[in-house]
């Protein structure tokens, strides 16, 4: 997996496929130099355990789906662009983008500039995109670009080849950004889910590098996934003990690999080109043998399944979702 089924056990987090963060993605904009593309994706649409389909219903509307940007390197945000989904007439979505900056950037909840309202949702082949205040912006469904053996992962690393996420679907956010709204500097981004279920909000899911939550929290998964990237040094001692049960690793060298995992963000400079781990994450980066090579001390580095030949050469660059 991805993060998908990041809750305890392969589930969803609050049991809510809704809330279950999976992916996010960073890349400069093709052919365009001075805008980025940032993709947050939620909601699977299978489950693992038990197999089967999830709810058809996009996005919560009870939730808050959040992506974070610190600017100037304390881990701590001073960007955020929220999204809030309403129910639409005739049982479509809607969405509400917002930005929140600096002190309230840290916080919980729906402040800031609204930059978009009354974005449709997509649930069809063709992408609704939505313009507004030099941003466009994509929420629906689309395949999921997720490329992962997750049969082989689960059977004690035995691979088979097939993988699991072809011909599934997943719901996307999608923003074309202009860089001068992130500075010129070094990003540090990840993204988080909200649950407003109880009368307030309550962080349910949050992440940026891939595999690592499903793989590596065990008995803490509840603790890691509410916690913040900026108090993630508490969790070293914990990854380092399930790498040295998975990579046979001696208990130092655990404990160098697993701070290269923390804090769990997403290093971007807008400037340069994507490559995860160094740069950002591109739809096509093989992000899940990076993190093999890692939780097998190098035994292990791909899966050996191909990136998606589905995906977009224009926005938002996420392909069609498969039919049903």
């Amino acid at each position: 997996m991805s993060h998908h089924y990041s809750g305890p056990n392969f589930g969803f987090p609050h049991g809510s496929a809704c809330l279950d963060y999976t992916d996010l993605y960073a890349f400069p904009k093709p052919g365009d130099a001075g805008k980025s593309i940032l993709i947050m994706d939620v909601h699977p649409s299978d489950s693992f355990i038990p197999a089967g389909t999830t709810t058809t219903t996009s996005f919560a509307t009870n939730a808050l789906y959040e992506l974070k940007i610190d600017t100037d390197g304390d881990t701590v945000a001073n960007i955020v662009y929220s999204v809030r989904f309403a129910t639409a007439e005739g049982g479509g979505q809607t969405a509400t983008l917002r930005r929140v900056d600096g002190a309230q950037a840290t916080g919980t909840g729906e402040n800031g500039r609204v930059i978009l309202e009354g974005a449709p949702v997509s649930t069809g082949h063709e992408a609704a995109v939505t313009d507004g205040g030099g941003y466009r912006f994509f929420a629906g469904w689309r395949s999921d670009s997720f490329f992962f053996d997750t049969l082989g992962a689960v059977n004690d690393l035995k691979f088979t080849g097939q993988d699991y996420f072809v011909d599934k679907n997943i719901c996307s956010i999608a923003m074309e950004v202009p860089n001068a709204e992130l500075g010129s500097g070094k990003l540090r981004l990840w993204a988080r889910t909200l649950d407003g279920a109880s009368g307030s909000w309550v962080q349910a899911d949050r992440g940026a590098k891939p595999s690592q939550t499903p793989f590596l929290t065990g008995d803490f998964n509840d603790a890691y996934r509410g916690a913040q990237p900026s108090d993630d040094a508490q969790f070293v001692a914990g990854f380092a003990h399930a790498l040295e049960h998975a990579g046979g690793y001696a208990p130092a060298e655990a404990t160098r690999a697993a701070s290269t995992l923390l804090p769990d963000i997403l290093s971007y400079q807008p400037a340069r080109q994507a490559s995860y781990p160094d740069n950002g994450r591109a739809l096509t980066d093989d992000a899940s043998g990076h993190f093999l090579a890692v939780l097998t001390n190098g035994k292990l580095t791909s899966v050996g399944v191909p990136h998606h030949a589905d995906l977009l050469t224009e926005f938002p660059y996420v392909g069609p979702p498969h039919r049903t």
